[in-house]
């Protein structure tokens, strides 16, 4: 078994994304987001930034409009203005965290549409290699997010309607690879991650994470499962497009 990943020893500021893959059409930045751009979104993009680094140091009671201008070095009142209520606050802070889950992966490492089975298995690989080896704290925010989101009913639809983005996509990846139960295979996709990265990112195996390897023959033994022979063999090497975490 190859090596496993010791993960790096986690930090609480969510705000650098001096790491993060820019998305096609917007210019990569280092340091800080929300230093680029109209002042208006620089500064809207600061506030969210500090919220996701306040659920992760100090969870959901840690997560107020002052607490908000104190982490962002803003006025007070700043956040407010922004968003008036605590609902507008935490849909806010969920749509700045999926744009920043949406840059893990670049357009050009997203498997092609008509890319077959080999594809998902080194995308899916690659993604949740990164999100647990330089991400993790994206996990925890999105945890503290989901459990906001089972108590609060308006905040359940908006995130539920956020996480659409990603679940359709994804049921499209599962049709284009051959599934002739996209819907059904792309859950059982979704539980198998999420149930790794929990386990990983907030679980007992917090201390170490498989290698990019192991999560290549992983997701290889998931989706041969669901489509046959149309996957390639565990361990099958990544092609130019498909480069390591």
């Amino acid at each position: 078994m190859p090596p496993r990943t010791t993960r790096p020893t986690r930090t609480s500021d969510t705000s650098d994304t001096s790491h993060t893959p820019a998305t096609s059409g917007a210019p990569a930045t280092s340091g800080t987001p929300g230093t680029s751009g109209a002042p208006g979104t620089a500064r809207a993009e600061l506030i969210a930034d500090a919220a996701l680094a306040l659920l992760v140091e100090r969870g959901m009671r840690g997560l107020t409009h002052r607490a908000v201008d104190e982490r962002a070095g803003l006025p007070q009142g700043s956040t407010s203005n922004h968003a008036r209520t605590r609902q507008a606050l935490l849909e806010a802070t969920v749509r700045r965290h999926a744009e920043r889950e949406m840059r893990v992966l670049t357009p050009d490492e997203m498997p092609a549409a008509m890319g077959g089975a080999a594809g998902p298995v080194d995308a899916l690989a690659l993604a949740l290699h990164r999100y647990l080896t330089r991400h993790p704290d994206l996990l925890i925010a999105r945890y503290e997010l989901a459990l906001e989101a089972t108590r609060r009913p308006e905040l359940r639809a908006f995130y539920d309607a956020t996480g659409a983005q990603f679940r359709e996509p994804l049921v499209a990846m599962m049709a284009a690879a051959g599934s002739a139960e996209p819907e059904r295979h792309a859950l059982s996709l979704v539980a198998w991650c999420e149930g790794l990265m929990f386990a990983c990112a907030a679980g007992s195996y917090h201390s170490a994470v498989p290698s990019l390897d192991e999560l290549r023959r992983g997701f290889a033994e998931l989706l041969r499962g669901m489509l046959g022979d149309a996957v390639p063999p565990a361990g099958t090497a990544a092609g130019p497009g498909n480069p390591a975490g």
